[in-house]
């Protein structure tokens, strides 16, 4: 396990210097936790964002504008140890215009550090890096870079992420971008929790800055239905973020008990 993480520390670090930063992608908006598939079992999220206002055109000839997009996108994953997992973004598409288009795909490793189950925070990193169609991004391949650390309380709980984007190939290279992303919930009941998220733009590796940099943040519920878990969310976009009100769901589907 130990040269699996040293391997994969070392391709990150080649990556950040050789590359400059991505746009966020939108086919999914999370923050990540700790929870991770059972080793050899298998998962699957299904990732589904609509934008309902949008207050810029396109940043380049031809891209596709956000509003009134359907994005869905099928989020497979394995187990591969205890503190492993693995991710497959499959296949990225969007409804709009009475038409699917399939804009491309995206692979990640997800990592928890191990800890006993008395320990109410944890901490890990996830990195994922894909590909994307001209429609959504002038740059066709992307990676970030994610921080992760939280803490579960009896009523409370708190994730937060330190993600940071840069582009791997593309006409458009910039510095890498950085991102803060907030949980916070409050549970209910064993099935129901409450809470809101953040998403907050930072500025780049040439200017950190929070003013005029995108910024979001979602009323969310979490919820289970039988074997289905639910996260629902409406956010609003302020600042520097285009995409004034969005919905998301991230439906998790029961495929591997």
């Amino acid at each position: 396990m130990a040269g699996r993480i040293r391997i994969f520390t070392a391709a990150v670090v080649l990556l950040l210097a050789s590359t400059g930063a991505a746009r966020a992608a939108d086919e999914e908006i999370q923050v990540y936790v700790d929870d991770l598939d059972k080793p050899g079992k298998f998962g699957l999220d299904t990732h589904v964002n609509y934008v309902f206002a949008n207050g810029a055109g396109p940043d380049y000839p031809g891209q596709q504008p956000s509003v009134d997009r359907l994005r869905i996108t099928p989020e497979w994953s394995y187990g591969l140890t205890k503190n492993v997992e693995l991710g497959l973004y499959l296949p990225l598409m969007d409804y709009r215009n009475n038409q699917f288009t399939v804009d491309g795909y995206k692979f990640r490793i997800k990592y928890i550090a191990p800890h006993p189950e008395s320990q109410t925070w944890y901490w890990g990193g996830n990195f994922e890096i894909g590909q994307v169609d001209k429609r959504l991004d002038i740059n066709p391949w992307n990676a970030e870079l994610k921080g992760i650390v939280g803490w579960h309380g009896k009523k409370w709980d708190v994730g937060f992420n330190t993600n940071i984007d840069w582009v791997v190939d593309g006409p458009a290279k910039t510095p890498a971008s950085v991102q803060l992303a907030t949980k916070i919930a409050y549970k209910i009941n064993d099935k129901l929790a409450v809470g809101v998220e953040s998403y907050d733009g930072v500025g780049d590796f040439d200017r950190f800055r929070f003013d005029g940099s995108a910024h979001q943040i979602y009323g969310a519920v979490d919820t289970s239905i039988g074997k289905w878990d639910l996260n629902l969310g409406v956010g609003y976009g302020y600042s520097g973020e285009p995409d004034h009100w969005t919905m998301k769901m991230i439906i998790s589907v029961p495929i591997d008990d």
